[in-house]
């Protein structure tokens, strides 16, 4: 059986078959392209269940990445921001803005340059943000205790793997651009 990617293209179910990239690519050693088009097509269809419920219809995922982002990093100027969200400058001025307006940011003079702002999380941008981890965690686990207890453990054993390819995928990349300096 396969599902499709939002592409529409087949991807192979968890047992592989003929879907599946045949050609690992130079870098890659053999079986790696599909154990990496499996992940992308988990974490594809895991996704909506991770990001949760979202009770404000303005709250796109953008935004949330961008509360996300200034809750862990704030107090950030806008370019800062661009920079760790890898998007357009105007694109996250526009978002900030659009998060001002919604009272979940709060923009304060830079001590450093008076003509700059620095964004953080208001203490209502700060609640909507835990409450919607704590919602999707939830929701996750619940999912996942639905899984046979074997399928749990081989998941668990899975976690540290997982958290280092995050760890590693925040690394800078050859030719990333570095967030501005301050």
């Amino acid at each position: 059986m396969t599902t499709a990617d939002p592409a529409d293209r087949p991807l192979p179910a968890a047992g592989g078959g003929p879907e599946a990239p045949r050609t690992p690519s130079p870098a890659a050693p053999a079986g790696t392209a599909e154990a990496a088009g499996r992940l992308r097509a988990a974490l594809l269809r895991l996704l909506p269940l991770v990001r949760g419920d979202r009770a404000h219809p303005d709250l796109t995922p953008s935004r949330l990445a961008a509360l996300a982002v200034l809750d862990a990093y704030a107090p950030l100027r806008i370019g800062e921001l661009a920079a760790r969200m890898d998007i357009a400058l105007s694109t996250t001025s526009r978002m900030a803005d659009l998060l001002d307006c919604s009272g979940w940011l709060v923009r304060r003079p830079d001590p450093e340059d008076q003509r700059a702002s620095l964004l953080a999380l208001s203490d209502a941008g700060r609640a909507l943000l835990h409450s919607v981890r704590r919602e999707s965690t939830s929701r996750l686990a619940l999912e996942i205790a639905a899984l046979p207890p074997d399928r749990r453990r081989l998941l668990c054993e899975a976690l540290p793997a997982l958290e280092e390819l995050a760890e590693r995928s925040r690394a800078p990349r050859r030719g990333a651009r570095p967030a501005p300096d301050r």
